[in-house]
Order: structure tokens, then sequence, then C-alpha cells
């Protein structure tokens, strides 16, 4: 079934039939993880010459947010380690790591260990975030992608309700903007960027689903720069937040907002204010600083310092697909006008309000946008 020749009342039909993971799928998905996450906690740094303890490994990416696609067979693992006591450290030891997770599992794999087989792929730069593999078994029916990202424990035990402490985020700007490596320590949140997605109602992952499933297709046709597929994920949270916030919602609607969204990509100025305290006045005001760069910006919920909404380039041909899109069956009645979008603002409240705040614009303005 072609998503492209679907109607509008059949989309939640397309979802649960062709994007939604399987029972198997998700079995075989967790099986693997559990193999890596073992050898990561138990097995890999117990033969180093000077003492690595793993405090935690994190599921990431997708399969730990809860929006994978059926099909689309890969996990990131970051492993926060206690050797790492700052971000400086996480930048200038994250590869000595990376070499031995390689090394281990190069030795795992000569003595067959759970039968299992590693693929390594190669990195062209010195200093990589992660060590990105495929792991295959006679037990999977596919090959498994894996990246595994050694990472600075700087937020300890994190709850469903954790608020980091203000210093935190401190911190983290003051590092970033020393070094101008603004969003190179998201990996330290992944935490709450997963719970950030993964506490959102059913159908709203299943809008995610859709939305990242036409996001795929577009970069086959398109290839690269489009904007990251996160940027996407995060869209489609602000438009089921401001255009409809129920757990019952037309499926269509919620599509048709978000190509709507990537077609006024330019006026996009996004941020929540659920983990960072926007009243510190440090952070409020490098929040305030990050919202008046080029739109669009699109704040990584978890780290201030990371716009996944940068590069036009990348969101002009994306918007062009968009267009063409609100031209197919899709988000059309049976008649063929359109089902109708969300009433969604470009600019979100909170971005509205720290604006206002540091004087980059007053309230009235704020109120016609």
């Amino acid at each position: 079934m072609d998503l492209r020749n679907t109607s509008a009342r059949d989309l939640d039909r397309f979802i649960e039939n062709y994007l939604l993971p399987n029972e198997a799928f998700r079995k075989e998905i967790k099986a693997a993880v559990n193999i890596i996450c073992d050898f990561l906690k138990e097995r890999c740094f117990q033969n180093t010459t000077s003492p690595v303890r793993v405090s935690k490994v994190v599921k990431g990416g997708s399969s730990g947010k809860g929006t994978s696609l059926r099909g689309r067979s890969d996990a990131d693992l970051v492993v926060f380690l206690t050797s790492l006591t700052s971000f400086e450290d996480q930048l200038t030891r994250r590869g000595e790591f990376i070499t031995e997770i390689r090394t281990q599992l190069d030795a795992c794999q000569r003595e067959k260990w759970l039968g299992v087989e590693f693929a390594f792929r190669n990195h062209s730069w010195a200093n990589p975030r992660a060590l990105s593999f495929k792991l295959s078994s006679s037990r999977l029916q596919e090959q498994i992608e894996f990246d595994v990202l050694p990472a600075f424990d700087t937020l300890g035990h994190v709850t469903n309700d954790y608020k980091p402490h203000p210093q935190i985020y401190v911190k983290l700007i003051k590092e970033c903007t020393a070094r101008h490596r603004e969003g190179e320590f998201s990996t330290c949140f992944t935490e709450l960027q997963r719970n950030f997605l993964k506490q959102r109602p059913t159908k709203v992952k299943s809008l995610i689903r859709l939305v990242k499933y036409w996001y795929q297709l577009c970069k086959e046709e398109l290839g690269k720069p489009l904007p990251p597929q996160y940027a996407l994920e995060l869209l489609t949270v602000h438009a089921w937040e401001c255009g409809s916030g129920s757990t019952k919602f037309n499926t269509a609607q919620g599509f048709q907002t978000v190509l709507e969204l990537v077609l006024d990509h330019e006026r996009l100025c996004i941020c929540w204010d659920m983990y960072y305290d926007l009243q510190d006045p440090f952070i409020s005001h490098y929040v305030a600083g990050q919202l008046s760069k080029q739109r669009p910006v699109i704040l990584d919920p978890a780290d201030p310092t990371g716009n996944v909404g940068g590069g036009a380039e990348g969101w002009h041909r994306l918007a062009g697909k968009a267009r063409c899109w609100l031209d197919l069956p899709c988000v059309k009645t049976f008649d063929g006008t359109w089902v109708g979008s969300w009433d969604v603002p470009r600019e979100s409240a909170v971005a509205c309000r720290v604006r206002a705040q540091e004087g980059k614009d007053d309230a009235w303005a704020c109120t016609l946008l």
C-alpha cells in the first residue's frame, strides 16, 4: 500500500498495518539491545588497566522513545561512564572508550560469543561521537544497527517527573559557548529526550511515525541536506500540543498541519520549558539569544544549546515536497477538499514569553503571531 494513494480516512489503518512494529520485530530489537547492554555493563571494561564503571546504559533513538517504524531496525545506546566526570572529559576521552568497546566486541566475535557477529562502520573523522556497527545472528531475521555513545552522567538518577537543577544547564551553556560546540553534549540528556516523546499519548506517537515515514520517503528522493528527523518529531509534538491536545484526533488533520508548518518553516520559533528553568536569568538570557537566530529555530527540549531547526537549505527542499503532498488523497476528503489543519502558532508560547522578557519583542506583537 502506497501512502501517496492512501485516503485521509484510511491513514490510521495504514499506520497500524504498515508502520507499527509487530510483536516479532519488537522482540528481536529487545533481544539485540539486551545482548549489547549486558556486554557493556558486565564484560566490556573488566580487563582495563584503570577501573572503569558503567553507571547506566540508556536506550535512546526511536526504539527508546517508542516511535520505531516497522522494519527500521536500529538502536542508540548511550553508555554513561563514571570515568567521564565533566563535559570536557566526554569530548576529549570518548575516543579511547569507543576504541576499547570495539576491541572487546572484536574479541567476543572471535570467541563466537552468543553466536553474534559484528560489522563495524569506519568513521573518517578522528574523534567520532559513536561506535556504529551492525549486529547479526542466526536467531535474528535481520541485522540490527547500533550506535553506542559514551557520555558523562551529568543528570544522575532520572525519573519521569525529573527536572535538572539549573546549575547543570549553566555549566552546559558555558562549556558549549566557550568551545563553540553547541549541541555537542546532547547525548548527556538522552533520558530527557526519550521521556519527552515516550510519555506522549499513543496516537501522538502514531502521528510521529507517519511524519517520520513521510520524511524517509522524501529523504530517499531528495538525499541530503534535509532537516534532522528529530526536528520533524518535535514539530509534530508542537502541532499536536497547540492544535489538538486531545488523545483522540483526526490523523489526516494532524498530518496536514505538519506539512503546512514545514511550508511555513521560515516563521518557526519553538521551545519548551519542561526541563530547563527559564526563571534562571542566565539560562533565560541564553535561550532568548538562541531564539533570536535565523529561523527556523526548534530548540531541543532537553538541551537548550541544540537548535535542531537550523539549516535553511534543507527546509526549503523539504518544503517543496510538502507542497506536492498537500495535493494528495491523504489530506483530502471524498470531494477533493482539504480535511483542514489545526490552528497552530508558528512561535510557541514559551518562545514568545522569553523573547518578550528579553526585549526582543513586545507583548502586543506576540499576540499577533
